[in-house]
């Protein structure tokens, strides 16, 4: 037996065990909630859930619609890229159609569209709504008792309290006063019960946010201070990313650290030391992913963005520094030279404990021209609840794939009845196993940036590791960049490998005469080439999952190849000049194509 396989067959052994042992670890955290909950319900009388009063109710960054106000007062629920008519009857009763849905009906974020509304009919109605939730006691069962969706629920409530209490009578203000009560005590006990990973954070967020909103709960201001500085210092990294090494993460984080330092401030408390640390941190790594027309790169577990709220997180930076180039604990790089940028992913899958969005995309990059991107990567989808194994494989990035496999293994990965798949299903399909040695080393030559980054995660059962080189020029016209296949006894028959560049849906994408060159049309008028040297070229079809308006067609560059016989292909994109007017109309054309939806992808 080749070694190779010897060693396969052992970590698939390991991949097995990992799996159980993740799955008994959920059922006793479980186990240890409930009866924390049991505990927690006896000891601490009922008097004391419920506030006197609110004091100040924070600032909420997130975007808003007053359109979506009218769309809820006429019975339409749209979120998650769902609709939901509710014809009279109330939302809380129809059957959701996604688990998405479902968490975005009960977190109530939507409020804050009723609140831009500004009107006497937007109050009325959020307040209605809150109070059809309240009084049939869906906060405390299934899918809304959840201390993930309580949290987000309990920070609603607090930022968007004005809304709700503005003309509201002395009973609606008391079930909300117990509604808040009763939330911090559903996740006092989640704590208790060992919650963990980003949701023992966003509990923490969210506690700490009513110890300073909620009159009489100064005790809970501290311990949720304390439990808050220990999740910061656990889950954000020196180089300020997140532990899931998620982007999105990110962006949720800021989005609510940042009124919650301004709600520290009016309240004349001290902020936890590393709230302050974690944000100062969190800025730069955030202009990291930023590319030129405002989106964030799409690395593990990132979708649409909006460039707005970016924006204003970006305010916020006191420092108003430049992004950084080099995220070592993150595990990503960013070169930019002119008005090009490229991002790379070069690290390792993130803990189990925070990987079930986590991608295999170890080596793939995104490139950027001015305000255009080129190559992408497919992005995760909106609205589908738990993501879609599919979406998060390295064929859906902009690098190789061996043998038409993934370079990470994910829990619960196919359709199969196996107790594996139905184990990775309930623990929400983390990744087992992926690259564990990736060597990364950049510098500078004359002007040129140049990155040099190796995975290991194809070694185990094909016996080939992927190094990629990317050379960017000083001016930004040009890069360069060089695939790399070191065979370590491989397993024969299975050393094809397809390197994958991924097109933004605004690229229009033309093989040349020569058959090994391709012209890109960009929105703008730009136009560049990507040529290959001497590997079968092909332009198939793609899906971009990240488009503001859901999923669209796109399509893809691919270079097939054979490792056994090619160890080394060379590729590069060259800005080629301004194209006419007619060619960049005909590119930007793409952009109204037909949108897909994900069930049919």
């Amino acid at each position: 037996m080749h070694a190779d396989k010897a060693g396969a067959i052992v970590a698939e052994s390991a991949d097995r065990w990992r799996l159980m042992g993740l799955a008994l670890g959920e059922l006793a955290r479980r186990a240890r909630s409930v009866a924390a909950g049991s505990l927690r319900a006896l000891l601490q009388p009922i008097g004391r859930q419920t506030p006197s009063r609110l004091i100040i109710a924070p600032q909420d960054l997130r975007t808003t619609d007053p359109t979506v106000a009218g769309d809820i007062y006429a019975g339409y629920f749209t979120f998650a890229g769902r609709v939901v008519q509710a014809q009279g009857r109330s939302p809380f009763d129809a059957e959701p159609p996604s688990r998405a849905w479902a968490e975005q009906l009960y977190s109530f974020g939507w409020l804050r569209h009723l609140r831009a509304a500004d009107s006497a009919l937007a109050r009325a109605n959020a307040r209605a709504l809150v109070d059809d939730f309240l009084s049939g006691g869906h906060d405390r069962r299934g899918l809304a008792a959840e201390p993930a969706i309580v949290a987000r629920r309990l920070i609603a409530f607090l930022t968007q309290s004005p809304l709700l209490l503005e003309g509201a009578d002395h009973a609606f203000y008391r079930r909300l006063m117990k509604a808040l009560g009763r939330a911090v005590a559903q996740l006092q006990r989640a704590l208790a019960g060992g919650a963990r990973g980003q949701e023992r954070l966003t509990a923490a967020i969210a506690l700490a946010y009513a110890g300073l909103c909620l009159d009489g709960y100064s005790r809970l201001q501290r311990s949720a201070s304390r439990t808050l500085a220990e999740e910061l210092s656990r889950q954000i990294l020196p180089d300020g990313g997140h532990i899931s090494r998620n982007p999105r993460v990110l962006i949720d984080l800021l989005t609510d650290l940042l009124p919650l330092r301004q709600t520290y401030a009016a309240r004349s408390v001290e902020p936890p030391a590393p709230l302050l640390r974690a944000i100062d941190r969190m800025m730069p790594m955030l202009r990291l992913f930023r590319h030129g027309d405002g989106s964030i790169a799409l690395f593990n577990g990132m979708g649409g963005t909006a460039p707005d709220l970016i924006a204003t997180l970006l305010v916020y930076d006191d420092a108003r520094a430049q992004g950084m180039e080099h995220a070592p604990h993150s595990g990503y790089e960013r070169l930019q030279a002119g008005n090009t940028v490229v991002i790379a992913d070069t690290g390792r899958p993130p803990p189990a404990a925070f990987s079930g969005e986590a991608h295999a995309g170890c080596l793939s990059f995104e490139l950027t021209a001015g305000v255009s991107r080129i190559v992408v990567n497919c992005g995760a989808p909106r609205g589908t609840g738990q993501v879609p194994v599919a979406t998060r494989s390295t064929a859906a990035h902009s690098t190789a794939t061996v043998h038409d496999a993934s370079s990470c293994h994910f829990a619960g990965a196919g359709d199969d009845l196996s107790l594996g798949s139905r184990l990775g299903r309930w623990i929400g399909a983390p990744i087992l196993s992926g690259p564990q040695d990736v060597q990364v080393s950049r510098k500078t030559e004359n002007g040129d940036v140049i990155l040099v980054a190796s995975h290991d995660g194809y070694v185990r059962r094909f016996g080939i590791v992927h190094e990629r080189r990317w050379r960017l020029s000083a001016n930004g016209e040009q890069l360069t960049g060089e695939d790399i296949f070191i065979l370590i006894d491989p397993t024969p028959g299975m050393t094809d490998v397809a390197i994958r560049f991924h097109l933004h849906p605004s690229v229009r994408a033309s093989r040349l005469q020569s058959g090994q060159a391709v012209m890109l049309l960009l929105p703008d008028g730009e136009a560049w080439t990507f040529e290959a040297e001497q590997v079968p070229l092909a332009i198939e079809e793609s899906v971009f999952f990240a488009a503001p308006d859901g999923t669209r067609r796109t399509e893809q560059i691919v270079l097939s190849i054979d490792a056994a016989d090619t160890h080394a292909v060379r590729w590069s994109f060259q800005r080629i000049g301004r194209h006419n007017s007619m060619g960049a109309r005909r590119s930007a054309a793409r952009t109204d194509e037909e949108t897909l939806p994900l069930e049919n992808v």
